[in-house]
């Protein structure tokens, strides 16, 4: 296939690591020869003549041998910068993380949701479809999803909500705020937790909301990471995308940026089951790459803003994962010339 255009949106290129699954995919874009720009969140402009331009980072060249030569490149003084008209992109991929920005930035993220929904507009194909995440902005967006893949929540600032939704579950429960990610700010709470409790409620609350979910005691066996691609779990070869992150330090997060370890699994039957039930709400709303945090027989999130976990699965397994979204990637820019525009966003994003 010819080269296309590929755009991806980053909270700040400048701090962006080498351990993202966004800088292993668009090194994998420029090595094929396609044309990659990284775009921040802050790098947006609405013209005058109603196109949305973005100051964008561009690589200065056409293969790289691994991700920390692409993002050093990228980092560095002499980077390449490029007045670009978004709209003209084939594909813009949207990888930035809300949580990141809810202190110093609060006004970023949404303002980044807006700008791709003006894209959406033109020929460019926007995934994840910025309408939807636009609703999924924080974790209420889970409770759309049907009541048997969720644990028992409640979403409340009233401390003695929380009290009462602990004590109703036998003193045990899990306490985190509604916006985040990574494991910040998650605190389990069991029947020895005692004075902390309150503690523990307030650092919560005072970033707002409050979520507080039944605990489910498999989690201390960690949690499965199982990838989503058009809706369906992604695998190459027989193989998924799918790891068992676990934490064997006593911490009860399993997430990765909160010193977890991981290793490769296969998905089991109540996996598998989870994943079908949710597909027609993440085909309905474009969610063409998400990631499924499982425990048991339940889901404890859908991550529908920067799923990752590419780059450990291939350095695990020594398959091109990249590659077979870049494939996909190809098609649906195919399939845009070849319905001439008569496929809307939402559509693209799930074919």
């Amino acid at each position: 296939m010819s080269p296309i255009s590929l755009g991806f949106v980053v909270n700040d290129v400048a701090t962006e690591k080498n351990n993202y699954t966004t800088v292993r995919l668009a090194r994998h874009a420029v090595n094929r020869g396609h044309r990659v720009a990284l775009i921040g969140l802050g790098d947006f402009t609405y013209d005058a003549n109603g196109s949305v331009l973005a100051q964008a980072h561009l690589p200065c060249h056409d293969h790289y041998a691994d991700d920390d030569t692409l993002l050093a490149d990228l980092q560095g003084e002499g980077c390449r910068t490029e007045r670009l008209a978004v709209g003209e992109l084939d594909v813009l991929l949207l990888r930035s993380d809300p949580a990141d920005e809810t202190v110093d930035r609060p006004w970023s993220p949404t303002s980044g949701l807006l700008f791709a929904q003006l894209v959406t507009l033109g020929r460019t194909i926007v995934l994840n479809d910025p309408t939807h995440l636009t609703d999924a902005s924080n974790k209420t967006y889970f409770q759309h999803f049907p009541e048997e893949v969720r644990p028992v929540t409640c979403i409340t600032r009233d401390a003695d909500e929380i009290k009462a939704f602990i004590a109703t579950h036998d003193g045990h429960g899990v306490i985190k705020p509604l916006q985040g990610s990574g494991g910040q700010g998650v605190f389990v709470v069991t029947p020895d937790s005692g004075g902390n409790l309150n503690q523990m409620i307030d650092a919560v609350l005072r970033d707002g909301y409050a979520i507080v979910q039944q605990y489910l005691p498999k989690a201390k066996d960690g949690d499965l990471r199982l990838l989503t691609l058009n809706g369906r779990p992604l695998q190459v070869d027989g193989t998924f995308a799918c790891i068992r992150r676990y934490n064997d330090s006593g911490d009860a997060r399993s997430n990765i940026s909160a010193g977890g370890k991981y290793e490769m699994a296969v998905p089991g039957a109540d996996a598998l089951r989870l994943a079908e039930t949710v597909a027609p709400k993440l085909i309905r709303d474009g969610m063409y790459f998400a990631g499924l945090d499982i425990v048991g027989d339940k889901l404890m999130e859908i991550n529908v803003d920067t799923p990752g976990g590419i780059n450990m699965i291939e350095e695990l397994t020594g398959i091109d994962f990249s590659g077979h979204i870049l494939d996909d990637l190809e098609r649906k820019v195919r399939l845009r010339e070849q319905y001439r525009g008569t496929l809307g966003n939402a559509e693209l994003a799930m074919l």
